[in-house]
């Protein structure tokens, strides 16, 4: 490929990930250590319609991403996730669907020498259909076997694999002989974006009832914290409001005034200039309009914002 080709590519690509960060305000943060191109095709179209699928290299990424920030600051939190061999799952609106489509694409791959465990691996008692001449393998890893109509039987449950750490030649050895493929590989998510944010994405896993009842601790601690005085994150919001009207209270009393309550003030002293009028009554009405008369007299409320917002 000649170097106009390559810069032409590189356009390109800084283009199409220029376009996903303005028009994508979610997406995952993936891993794609051990993904081959027909297992990522697949997953390309069991997200189509979904989410849009990228990857490139970190100094490019970076770049693109640099050159985004002063237009969206907040993408500069995804530059310290762009580590490894990473990549994007844009996603316009359902994390959690195509989360589950990232968890479920995964494909079995056998336990290769020198390859970090991302599991334990135990193999099960029993018959392995090996012949007799086959026990060196198990003698290599110590586990206990014996002679059962021909073949190996492994007498007892065996881990031969600790997750986390590197597989060996005999391990790996021993499981291809069995058919064994204990590894599944995929888009693994590291962390999820969100408008700014960055958060694992074990958070998706919150259902409605579990949010619910956060709520309902919330609004506990900003009470009890209103109550006795001790303010709280959840408790300083409602303290200000009740600050603000206390201030306004006592403007409203006395010749004292500040710019939030110069609006009420001014409302409090001439009503009328804040009427809007009201639509000439049709003539076939008015004079049943006239015979009407009021029921019921209007409740003041107490502690009311009479309309107008905090810092109006």
């Amino acid at each position: 490929m000649s170097g106009a080709d390559k810069s032409a590519k590189k356009q390109e690509y800084f283009a199409k990930l220029t376009g996903l960060l303005e028009n994508y305000t979610k997406a995952f943060v993936v891993e794609v250590d051990n993904v081959g191109s027909n297992q990522l095709q697949k997953v390309r179209i069991a997200l189509r319609g979904k989410a849009v699928i990228l990857m490139g290299k970190n100094t490019m990424v970076r770049k693109v991403l640099r050159g985004q920030i002063q237009s969206d600051p907040a993408l500069e939190a995804l530059l310290p996730l762009i580590r490894g061999n990473v990549g994007f799952v844009f996603v316009k609106d359902d994390l959690a669907g195509v989360r589950s489509v990232l968890l479920r694409e995964k494909i079995g791959a056998p336990a290769k020498a020198g390859v970090i465990a991302p599991c334990d691996v135990t193999i099960p008692a029993g018959n392995t259909g090996m012949e007799p001449s086959m026990t060196s393998f198990f003698q290599a890893l110590n586990i206990a076997t014996k002679i059962n109509k021909g073949q190996i039987e492994i007498t007892n449950n065996v881990n031969v694999i600790t997750k986390g750490v590197k597989v060996g030649a005999s391990e790996s050895n021993l499981l291809q002989k069995l058919g064994i493929k204990p590894f599944q590989y995929g888009l693994v998510i590291k962390s999820v974006y969100d408008n700014g944010s960055v958060f694992s994405d074990s958070i998706l896993d919150l259902d409605d009832e579990i949010v619910a009842k956060f709520r309902e601790g919330v609004k506990n601690i900003a009470a009890i914290g209103l109550q006795v005085g001790y303010p709280t994150v959840a408790s300083v919001p409602h303290s200000v409001i009740r600050g603000y009207k206390n201030l306004l209270s006592i403007a409203v009393e006395t010749s004292y005034s500040f710019k939030q309550a110069e609006k009420v003030k001014a409302y409090l002293a001439d009503p009328s200039a804040f009427a809007v009028a009201a639509p000439a009554a049709s003539t076939s009405t008015a004079p049943a309009a006239k015979e009407e008369k009021k029921k019921e007299e209007p409740v003041e409320e107490e502690d009311g914002d009479m309309g107008f917002g905090l810092f109006d």
